[in-house]
């Protein structure tokens, strides 16, 4: 899959415009992500405290990972088309948004599960390996200035096969596993070294919203099988 930011000959674009501007893009950028990620924890809380029990209770469905990532596409697709229009500012918004919300109630019964039956610390826990690893990769990237856009296809490639993976789990009855997991975390952390270089190489300069929502997307899939793996240790 060809890298949907290359660069032109747009002085826009984050590699070619003038240090100030591709400054004040980057700290746009990770603003929105920060808040993105502020209200992530807060509709999270609020899911949990009212209606938990009924999306643990979902957790038990052997379709609910199915449903969940069909969920997480549907959405993020719609989302992204959105967050990347550049004839409506407040779409931009909308579609930042409505990801936002998708991804908490598509984990909230994960989370659920993790912090009642669990360890009620497991979340906060994983929110930090998250952060460090989030900020790592992040330092990697902007300190080596490397451009990541050729795993495009590759992560594309690997997303269907993820894909593939969960559907026949649920078909046929068979979990999926520690390792499935640690290889998400894999394919997330790929997704993060990906994301950030388009910030620096190839998002143009207005696309702030649609650059926070592709890093909140990696983000929040690193969150969710650090989860899963945490939870798979503790259970073992």
């Amino acid at each position: 899959m060809n890298n949907p930011y290359a660069v032109s000959s747009d002085m826009h674009v984050a590699a070619l415009a003038s240090v100030t501007e591709r400054s004040e893009f980057i700290k746009r950028t990770y603003l929105h992500l920060g808040g993105a990620i502020i209200g992530f924890v807060l509709l999270e809380a609020v899911l949990l405290n009212t209606i938990g029990p009924v999306l643990g209770g979902l957790l038990t469905n052997k379709w609910a990972p199915l449903l969940f990532i069909g969920a997480f596409m549907a959405v993020g697709w719609l989302a992204r088309t959105w967050a990347e229009s550049d004839t409506s500012p407040q779409l931009q918004y909308v579609g930042l948004s409505l990801y936002v919300l998708a991804q908490a109630v598509i984990m909230s019964p994960l989370l659920y599960i993790a912090a009642n039956f669990v360890d009620p610390q497991l979340p906060m826990m994983a929110g930090v390996i998250t952060g460090i690893v989030f900020v790592g990769l992040t330092a990697f990237t902007f300190i080596s200035r490397a451009d990541f856009s050729w795993m495009g296809r590759i992560l594309w490639i690997a997303g269907l096969a993820s894909l593939a993976a969960v559907v026949c789990g649920a078909v046929m009855g068979f979990s999926l596993g520690l390792w499935f997991a640690v290889g998400m975390v894999v394919l997330a952390s790929a997704y993060i070294l990906y994301d950030t270089s388009n910030v620096l190489h190839h998002y143009r300069t207005t696309q702030h919203v649609a650059a926070a929502l592709a890093l909140f997307s990696s983000v929040a899939m690193l969150f969710y099988y650090i989860v899963r793996i945490l939870i798979a240790m503790r259970e073992e």
